[in-house]
């Protein structure tokens, strides 16, 4: 048994939709590989990016059947409603196994980027970083505005392309997100993820304060403890973990 949902712009890869399962197990061009993983699969001269949900254990499955919508439909229907903010969603397909949801797949068309925000927030010579950092800047507020809260917004899920007209942004990973009016203690804290130096998120909140139109060394200063905070509870479970602590 499987429940799916196609766009409608895409309603003749619907084939390929019901055989997502058989599509992906025979590709090799894994992207990704944790919990879930990301394959990117070519069908009828499109590109798409194909997202594998983990098979669930027994008591997940069974939450999951009753009480929540899956992962990969949760991808499609915020993607849908966020727009151009994300790669176009194509569909969500989901399987079930005596009653209770087995695995499920989102597929997106192929966004090519050059890179994520995690380059320039790494490399300090990074080219055009200044410039980089406030267009995420003035990306972010444009997100913000449009009441969009990505609840994993970190450098591997912000994609970035150069263009003739400057830097076009994209999230992904968004099955975790809220849709409302956001505080302003909300829009500074999403920033937290970033990992970013303080030199950095400097030059980002900088600029999200001017647009936002409050004082730049209040909104910098609270920016910069909710990092430390995020930081500081992150190493902690690392150090629990043995893990190598990250500044």
């Amino acid at each position: 048994m499987y429940k799916y949902k196609i766009n409608h712009l895409y309603n003749h890869f619907e084939s390929f939709i019901l055989n997502i399962r058989n599509y992906f197990n025979e590709n090799n061009n894994s992207i990704h590989k944790a919990r879930n993983e990301l394959k990117v699969i070519t069908q009828q001269d499109e590109v798409f990016v194909v997202k594998s949900f983990q098979i669930l254990n027994l008591p997940r499955r069974l939450f999951y059947t009753l009480f929540r919508d899956s992962k990969a439909k949760k991808s499609y229907d915020y993607s849908l409603k966020i727009g151009a903010f994300t790669p176009e969603p194509i569909a969500y397909i989901e399987f079930y196994k005596q009653g209770m949801l087995l695995d499920s797949y989102f597929i997106a068309k192929k966004f090519d980027y050059d890179f994520t925000i995690r380059e320039p927030l790494l490399e300090v010579n990074f080219r055009d970083k200044k410039v980089i950092f406030e267009s995420f800047a003035k990306f972010t507020y444009q997100l913000h505005n449009k009441g969009i809260l990505h609840k994993d917004y970190s450098p591997g899920n912000i994609l970035i392309r150069k263009d003739k007209d400057g830097y076009l942004f994209k999230i992904v990973d968004i099955n975790r997100m809220e849709l409302k009016k956001l505080s302003l203690n909300e829009r500074l804290k999403n920033f937290s993820k970033l990992w970013a130096k303080d030199e950095d998120l400097k030059i980002i909140v900088k600029m999200y304060a001017q647009l936002i139109n409050r004082n730049e060394k209040s909104c910098i200063d609270k920016a910069l403890a909710y990092s430390k905070s995020h930081k500081y509870k992150k190493n902690i479970k690392k150090r629990l973990k043995g893990k190598k602590v990250v500044d």
